[in-house]
C-alpha cells in the first residue's frame, strides 16, 4: 500500500487550511498514494480560538474535506474541532474517503509542559480503528503517544497500521522524545506507525502561538520493528511511502510481544 505523509503548518483560517488539504491531497494522489495522513489541528492551529471554529461531522468544513477525499479518490485523515461540553471542544480526527468514514477523538489531553488542553478540549472515550483495501488501522493523536496501551489496544483490534496526528510542542528534550516514542509505539504495538506533524512554523518565518503546542515536524513511517523507513525534516512537506502490511503477521510471529503480554491490576506485593 502506498502512503503520504502531509506534514503541513496550518494557520488560523479553516478556509485556507483547507485549501492546504486540497493542494497535498492532490500531490499524494498524483504520486500514487491511496491514503494520506495530515496533522492534528488541520482546521485551525492551537494557539487560536477554538470553540467558534468547531462544528459537527456533518458541518461544513468536514463536508468539504470528504468532498475533497471523493472527487480525488483518496483516503484522508486530519485534525479538526467538535463541539464538546460547556463551550469546550473535541480534539477530532476525521477520516474520509472511498468507502471510509469515521473519527476519532482524542483519548489523553496534553495538560504537559505548562499547557492544559483539557480546559478547552473534552477528552474522547475510546479506541477507533478503521479498515481501508483489507489493511486496519489505529488512531491516536499527539500526546497519545506517550500511551503504549492505546496503540496495543489498537493492535489487539486487528491494527496493523497505527497512525499518529500530532502538534509536538518545542523544547528541551522534546524533539529526542518524538522520535523514541514513535518507534516504541511501533515496537509495543508491532505494527507499521505513520506519524505526521505539523510542521516547525521556524521554517516559514513564523513565530510560535505562546505556550500552545504548534510543530517541530520529524514526521516519519516507522516499521513493525522499530525501523525508520522514512522521516522529514522540521518544513512543511509531501512525502510518499510504500508499505506492506502483511509483515505485521511474519513479525508478529518473531516478536509476539502482544500474545505473550501478561496483564495486571493493583498494586505489586510488598
Amino acid at each position: 500500500m502506498r502512503l503520504a505523509v502531509a506534514q503541513i503548518i496550518s494557520g488560523a483560517d479553516p478556509a485556507e487550511n483547507l485549501d492546504l488539504v486540497r493542494d497535498y491531497a492532490a500531490e499524494a494522489k498524483a504520486a500514487g498514494a491511496e491514503l494520506v495522513v495530515f496533522p492534528e489541528a488541520v482546521m485551525r492551529a492551537f494557539g487560536h480560538s477554538l470553540a467558534d471554529v468547531a462544528e459537527p461531522l456533518d458541518g461544513p468544513w468536514a463536508e468539504q474535506m470528504r468532498g475533497i477525499a471523493e472527487e480525488l479518490g483518496i483516503v484522508v485523515v486530519a485534525g479538526m474541532f467538535t463541539p464538546g461540553q460547556g463551550g469546550r471542544v473535541r480534539n477530532t480526527l476525521l477520516v474520509a474517503g472511498p468507502g471510509v468514514d469515521t473519527s476519532y477523538d482524542k483519548v489523553h489531553l496534553f495538560d504537559a509542559f505548562g499547557f492544559e488542553e483539557s480546559e478547552s478540549v473534552d477528552a474522547g472515550e475510546g479506541p477507533v480503528t478503521f479498515e481501508f483495501k483489507g489493511t486496519v488501522f489505529g488512531l491516536a493523536t499527539c500526546y497519545d503517544v506517550r500511551f503504549p496501551a492505546l496503540f496495543s489496544a489498537n493492535a489487539r483490534a486487528g491494527a496493523q497500521v497505527n497512525i499518529v496526528c500530532a502538534s509536538w510542542g518545542a523544547g528541551e528534550g522534546k524533539a529526542e522524545q518524538w522520535d523514541l516514542l514513535v518507534r516504541a509505539r511501533a515496537l509495543d504495538s508491532t505494527t507499521f506507525v505513520v506519524a505526521c506533524g505539523q510542521g516547525d512554523p521556524e521554517t516559514i518565518g513564523a513565530g510560535s502561538a505562546g505556550a500552545a503546542p504548534t510543530g517541530i515536524g520529524r514526521s516519519a513511517v516507522i516499521s513493525p520493528l522499530g525501523t525508520e523507513l522514512a522521516k522529514l525534516g522540521g518544513k512543511p512537506e509531501l512525502i510518499v511511502v510504500d508499505i506492506d502490511p502483511s509483515q505485521v503477521n511474519d513479525v508478529r510471529g518473531k516478536l509476539p510481544v502482544l500474545a505473550n503480554a501478561r496483564h495486571f491490576q493493583g498494586s505489586a506485593k510488598p
